[in-house]
């Protein structure tokens, strides 16, 4: 019976175990599976799974989970950190919107890539005092600055008198027609040897280089987009051939957006001032001088500009676009001149 009343008892303290440790069951299941939710670790693409089989105490409830990726300490196989160079890091190239072109101004904001190319043209042997017209029959100096090398009965400056050092300086050079401007030009035909003149050209010379090495400018107006209206697929291609082209000889490329908007949505004097800003040229936007002009300085046709004498104290012709081209271009001439001589005596 003794036995019987010890064995009782003995089952008796196990069943109380039994009923104690059942009773903690809901809180330790809920821990764990708290546990099990919050140690996944997203590694790239992979997830490393927690060891189900070790215990795992739940974080405090006040501590919130860190899922970032912590940072691994380095082997002591690892190959070492780089040293930092000194060298500086590019600035990138500004941007521009597809209309923000008509809001910069008529004459160009000079940068000191200007003076690194009047440099490179110097070591050249480019000749200080010339300048080069790049374009179609409007770079021709029946229209385009041919007055100034003439009798001073030709022009009349009125206000604009300080631009008499720029016309004096460039002597030649504005009488002078280019092998490189020509009617029905576009930015294709600066390449196309079939242009180029026989006469003063070299066997398979451009234009663009034949011009380039007869006058040995130290900068050019380039005047183009017009005649490129059914060629805008090649346009900008090309355009950055000719300034290429014109930086790799010395010769500082002048950009000037146009007047008429024969595409219809502007693109190429967009890409012309994208392009300037890129390449870090002057830009002229010759398209905002002709806006407050009657009819924006067009002709009927809405390709040709209409046209007055060069005199600058006339208010009828200061009407015309022609006659404000050929303001806007001594001021344009003058204003890299004057860049260049400053930097010079610097």
């Amino acid at each position: 019976m003794k036995t019987t009343w010890i064995l009782f008892g003995f089952l008796l303290l196990l069943l109380v175990g039994c009923s104690t440790a059942d009773s903690t069951l809901p809180q330790a299941s809920a821990a764990a599976a708290t546990a099990g939710a919050n140690t996944q670790v997203v590694i790239e693409s992979g997830v490393v799974e927690a060891d189900v089989n070790k215990p795992t105490e739940a974080p405090p409830a006040e501590t919130p989970t860190n899922t970032s990726i912590p940072e691994m300490a380095p082997s002591a196989t690892s190959e070492p950190t780089p040293a930092l160079t000194s060298e500086p890091i590019p600035e990138p190239t500004p941007t521009m919107g597809p209309d923000d072109w008509q809001e910069l101004p008529v004459l160009p904001v000079v940068s000191e890539r200007v003076i690194e190319i009047y440099q490179r043209g110097q070591e050249l042997g480019n000749n200080a005092g010339a300048y080069s017209k790049v374009g179609d029959c409007g770079a021709t100096p029946a229209w385009f600055l041919g007055d100034f090398d003439g009798k001073a009965k030709h022009y009349s400056l009125g206000e604009y008198n300080e631009l008499q050092g720029v016309i004096d300086s460039f002597r030649g050079s504005h009488k002078r027609t280019s092998l490189a401007a020509k009617s029905g030009f576009n930015a294709s035909s600066m390449f196309a040897t079939i242009w180029s003149n026989r006469e003063h050209c070299l066997a398979n010379e451009t234009p663009l280089a034949c011009e380039y090495r007869k006058h040995r400018p130290i900068m050019a107006l380039v005047a183009l987009g017009t005649n490129d209206v059914h060629h805008q697929d090649t346009f900008e291609a090309r355009m950055r051939e000719i300034i290429e082209f014109s930086i790799d000889t010395g010769v500082i490329p002048i950009l000037s957006t146009k007047a008429d908007n024969l595409e219809g949505e502007g693109s190429i004097n967009a890409t012309i001032a994208r392009l300037a800003m890129e390449y870090q040229v002057p830009l002229w936007n010759f398209w905002r001088a002709v806006q407050p002009l009657p009819s924006q300085g067009l002709q009927e046709d809405g390709a040709h500009l209409t046209r007055a004498g060069n005199h600058f104290d006339d208010p009828n012709a200061m009407q015309t676009a022609w006659t404000v081209r050929n303001l806007n271009a001594l001021q344009v001439l003058d204003i890299v001149w004057q860049y260049i001589n400053e930097a010079a005596t610097d």
